[in-house]
């Protein structure tokens, strides 16, 4: 070997040392060094990453559980990346975090990104290059509310409610607190979460009008039948309990924690509202992907990896995840609130236990490709509230989930680990990024993602074409 060619030689191998020992480094008792088997794969991976030392977001909820898992592990340390992950207050503080660079990626509501986008409350150019999980919401009543309905329910056999649950016995209860001036008020987690759109959707479904958004607005009141606002996911319990909301659409474990302190019950879950509809994304702005391409690969393999982790073997390892997640650094509630979602079942009252196997999927069913019908379903949810103003043309919802969902990077990152063959090709769906017709709505109705606006007209209640919304309503 000649002398230029020994110090090149060198000077990869000193790169390669120095980034394997900033990721060991950052690892931690709680994130132990990769060993044996696991430790090649990651190995021709931190040669080529730009930025190893990395921060990034996520709130309290289970399905933030990629991102510890793939610290806790070793995946971003695999993959030549020094994760620190941080928890931030609610979703705003978390979208500013990325926006302003304070973070570098975040686990975000899927409408975070394609909002931004459409510069819906904060203009950025963010991009979904991941999609984290399936299901994982459901929809909470608080007791008082829970009593007056509960008589009114069909039973089963066993005694116990027929689920899924209709929103239309929540009428007279609505109706009632009308005549007595006192409007029925639940929350959700953000303007643009899923949690508003899948309330929206299952309260429109069961003949009540969640109410439209004037342009500029956050508030959504206008023509309401129940009134929905914004609160904190760790806080939902204590504000229902606390008689401000009478029921909630939240992530866990916040359903079970209200279980738990007998305080309301879950009514139904959004795989109820509709089957094995896509959940959080892993948000980054688009210069940080173009700056940094090899780093956003090692993220989202990493990541990957703690997908298939986590859907192992049928869920074997989600009694381990569930330990992990119960850590005050992550979601901080106990273990067994945590189980009662995240192992295979879910807790719709004391006594009322039942099989859930698919209420969070992490990377079975492709759950973390960022299909481009997914993005649409948001956007016409947004259109249809109002907050989109104006008609737009079907090639404007294709075009702006491709601004905005990226499959182009996942399949990259994917690609290197089926190379390795740390996942099998067929986990990686042949797709156009667009899902076949979709059925599992509460309400009956089929979805194409080719085809927007015949959607949106398929509503009975939703913006039309042609309308707009005023301060004195739809028109």
């Amino acid at each position: 070997m000649n002398g230029e060619n020994s110090v090149r030689f060198n000077r990869r191998g000193f790169t390669a040392a120095l980034l394997l020992g900033v990721a060991l480094a950052g690892c931690g008792p709680e994130a132990p060094a990769p060993q044996g088997a696991d430790a090649p794969a990651g190995a021709m991976s931190r040669q080529g990453v730009e930025k190893p030392n990395l921060k990034l977001g996520f709130i309290k909820l289970t399905d933030m559980a990629p991102l510890a898992i793939a610290r806790e592990k070793g995946f971003f340390a695999e993959e030549g990346l020094n994760v620190s992950l941080e928890p931030q207050a609610n979703w705003k503080v978390l979208l500013d975090g990325v926006v302003g660079g304070q973070l570098d990626g975040a686990h975000m509501l899927a409408g975070q990104p394609i909002a931004a986008t459409i510069g819906y409350g904060t203009k950025a150019d963010l991009i979904a290059p991941l999609s984290l999980d399936l299901n994982g919401n459901a929809v909470t009543l608080s007791n008082k509310v829970w009593r007056q309905i509960a008589p009114s329910l069909k039973q089963g056999a066993d005694g116990k409610p027929v689920h899924p649950i209709s929103a239309s016995v929540l009428k007279p209860v609505v109706a009632a607190g009308k005549a007595q001036g006192k409007p029925f008020k639940m929350g959700m987690v953000f303007p643009v979460s899923t949690h508003n759109y899948e309330l929206r959707y299952w309260l429109a479904a069961g003949g009540l009008n969640p109410g439209y958004y004037l342009p500029g607005d956050v508030a959504g009141t206008i023509g309401a039948d129940v009134q929905i606002s914004v609160t904190p996911p760790p806080q939902m319990p204590a504000t229902m309990e606390a008689g401000t909301i009478d029921g909630y659409c939240v992530g866990e474990p916040w359903n079970q924690a209200a279980v738990k302190k007998q305080i309301g019950v879950p009514v139904i879950t959004d795989d109820q509202i509709w089957h094995d509809n896509p959940e959080k994304v892993f948000g980054l702005r688009k210069d940080f992907a173009d700056k940094y391409p090899q780093t956003t690969a090692a993220l989202l393999r990493a990541i990957i990896k703690a997908q298939q982790w986590l859907d192992a073997d049928g869920g074997k390892n989600r009694a381990e995840a569930v330990k992990i997640l119960a850590r005050p650094s992550y979601v901080g509630a106990d273990e067994a609130v945590i189980a009662a979602s995240m192992t295979g079942k879910f807790t719709f009252a004391p006594g009322d236990t039942r099989p859930a196997p698919g209420f969070n999927i992490f990377f079975d069913k492709f759950a973390g490709y960022p299909f481009y019908s997914d993005a649409i379903w948001y956007l016409t949810q947004m259109r249809r509230w109002g907050q989109i103003a104006e008609d737009k043309p079907d090639q404007w919802y294709v075009d702006t989930a491709k601004a905005v969902y990226r499959p182009d990077l996942y399949r990259v990152a994917a690609k290197g680990l089926v190379d390795q063959g740390v996942i099998p090709a067929t986990a990686v769906p042949d797709t156009d990024g667009f899902k076949p017709e979709q059925s599992g709505f509460i309400d009956g109705i089929t979805y194409d993602g080719r085809q927007p606006n015949a959607y949106l007209a398929k509503f009975s209640i939703g913006l039309k074409q042609g309308q707009r919304v005023s301060p004195a309503g739809v028109r």
